[in-house]
């Protein structure tokens, strides 16, 4: 689907025209091949690029042919399952064009339509900077749920509550940083190239939007980062724990066995059919009985004295 906006700096609102007016935001969002070759044909771009943008697995990058610029990067969303993840998307800028190319609908988008946002089809550098700070920010968001999330079973793990569906929830929410990081990773080196000014022309206040987008980009990193070592630690301690009682379970049934054991064997020694020591004596049970404690006694101390148990 294809849509245009045009907004200048004096215009209220957005509005969503019907044809292509020089100075308007060219929308796609999951084209046809009918519609692709319109692209291809009408603005002149290069088709590998227009391609290369619909892979789900395209990595960030910048790319210069002629006099366009495209700059591909990857948002956050939560699909049809309600999980998070990203897809690509395509800035192309140029002289006379500002088009964005994405699988799915921006999370974001509404905000520009709805005037949240302050923007101007005009301003074609500036607007890249605008959607690129909202797509930071809503990884921020995304990142923050999950900071929250761990905490909540960081908390279940001191009363000793920690289920198995939390370390299933661990290995998605690893799953979803690890894929946010190969996303915000190479977008950092986007935003250093951006600074530089080659590729699309920068004022002043842009330089200080790009800044502060390479910052919130960084802190976005570090903060997916912190989370991983979170989930780790978090997993290494449930392990040592888990560990640690088995170890105690075991020493208790180590010791329950050989109280159980030692007896046996005397009660066991003095059942048989046999001719045996004292069989006719008054005080054979109760011998029997006496060696029985000592013994257990004697093994529990020295297994006590070698930190058996």
């Amino acid at each position: 689907m294809i849509t245009y906006y045009y907004k200048n700096l004096r215009s209220e609102h957005v509005k969503e025209l019907d044809e292509y007016k020089s100075g308007s935001w060219i929308c796609v969002t999951d084209p046809t091949t009918t519609e692709f070759e319109y692209l291809i044909d009408t603005f002149k771009l290069d088709p590998g690029h227009l391609q290369d943008s619909i892979d789900s697995d395209e990595m960030p990058r910048l790319e210069q042919e002629g006099d366009l610029t495209y700059i591909f990067v990857r948002y956050a969303y939560t699909n049809e399952d309600l999980e998070l993840s990203t897809a690509p998307l395509l800035f192309v800028v140029g002289p006379n064009i500002f088009l964005t190319l994405s699988l799915h609908s921006l999370p974001r988008l509404q905000r520009f339509l709805t005037g949240k946002v302050e923007f101007a089809t005009t301003q074609r550098t500036k607007l890249v900077l605008l959607i690129l700070d909202q797509i930071v920010d809503q990884y921020e968001v995304f990142i923050n749920n999950i900071s929250r999330q761990i905490k909540v079973i960081r908390a279940r793990l001191k009363s000793h509550s920690v289920a198995n569906q939390d370390f299933i929830d661990f290995v998605l929410i690893e799953d979803e940083l690890n894929e946010f990081l190969s996303a915000l990773l190479p977008t950092t080196a986007i935003l250093r190239r951006l600074m530089l000014g080659r590729h699309i022309p920068l004022f002043a206040d842009d330089q200080d939007i790009v800044e502060d987008l390479l910052l919130n980009n960084e802190q976005s990193i570090e903060g997916c980062r912190s989370n991983v070592k979170s989930i780790v630690n978090i997993r290494g301690a449930y392990s040592t724990i888990a560990s640690n009682n088995l170890n105690r379970t075991m020493k208790i049934l180590t010791a329950a066995t050989m109280f159980i054991a030692i007896p046996n064997v005397f009660f066991g020694m003095f059942g048989m059919n046999v001719p045996l020591p004292f069989a006719h004596e008054p005080w054979a049970y109760a011998f029997v009985i006496f060696l029985t404690v000592l013994a257990t006694i004697i093994i529990f101390l020295w297994a006590r004295s070698k930190k058996i148990f």
